[in-house]
């Protein structure tokens, strides 16, 4: 048996050599900013990998924009491709330049291209990926994106790894199936802490990791994020609260939704 596993490991080594692709021990992390969930996932998260953020309710998707972007702003000052089918523009409304600043992300960074169905959004990603200049690639399939299988997951995978440009994959209206994402994530809105004369809050958000492909256990953490130092910290444990906007929050913009 132990013979038997040595083998697999050196043709699996091998079929990474041919393909070239980078074991994930070579492969860089991002830290973010967040001494005890960089810990827990072992000095943070792989660059070049992708990162699958699924919203944890019809509610949450302004969150999982909002989480991408913060992932997105630790990556680096480098432009930002955001790929939007036209249905998830329609659905969920179109990018609100007020809001991304809110979160600390200035919109000349933001490159946006709709397609017209997630086929060719996928075939958009795949193109995209190649382009090292960019400091993420943005993917936003709307609903359950069934040409998204493991096939197609694998194929953006490997060419994200191939040329270190981290994919983040927001699956807004989905449920989690068969996926070689390094890590999968599902995103909720929680209260934030009430500022100073009932200025909004911070935003605030639970995230709770479904599956990591480096073995490390599922578990799920509070954050607030820090605009102005691009980290994130604990939210408090008490005090007053104002509830988070179900919708139109973060980047996306209701007032500019379109009739289906």
């Amino acid at each position: 048996m132990h013979d038997s596993a040595n083998k697999l490991a050196v043709l699996r080594a091998r079929i990474g050599a041919i393909e070239g692709v980078m074991s994930l021990s070579e492969a860089a992390l991002f830290a973010l900013g967040h001494a005890r969930l960089d810990t827990r996932l072992g000095g943070g998260l792989a660059r070049g990998r992708l990162h699958e953020l699924f919203a944890a309710g019809p509610g949450d998707q302004p969150s999982v924009t909002g989480f991408a972007l913060m992932l997105a702003m630790r990556l680096g000052d480098g432009p930002l491709l955001w790929l939007r089918q036209d249905s998830g523009v329609r659905g969920g409304g179109g990018l609100y330049a007020p809001g991304l600043i809110a979160l600390g992300c200035d919109p000349a960074r933001i490159i946006e291209v709709r397609t017209p169905d997630e086929v060719t959004l996928l075939r958009a990603a795949g193109d995209a990926v190649r382009c090292q200049q960019l400091a993420a690639v943005l993917v936003e399939p709307w609903g359950a994106a069934r040409a998204f299988d493991l096939t197609a997951s694998r194929r953006l995978s490997i060419a994200a790894e191939k040329t270190g440009v981290t994919v983040l994959m927001l699956r807004n209206d989905a449920d989690p199936g068969p996926s070689a994402a390094q890590t999968r994530w599902r995103i909720r809105a929680i209260p934030s802490r009430a500022l100073e004369a009932e200025a909004p809050g911070v935003a605030t958000i639970e995230i709770a990791l479904i599956r990591h492909r480096g073995g490390i256990a599922a578990f799920h953490q509070r954050l607030e994020w820090d605009r102005d130092q691009y980290i994130f910290r604990e939210p408090p444990l008490s005090g007053a609260v104002v509830p988070v906007p179900a919708s139109g929050s973060f980047a996306a913009d209701p007032a500019r939704r379109r009739a289906g």
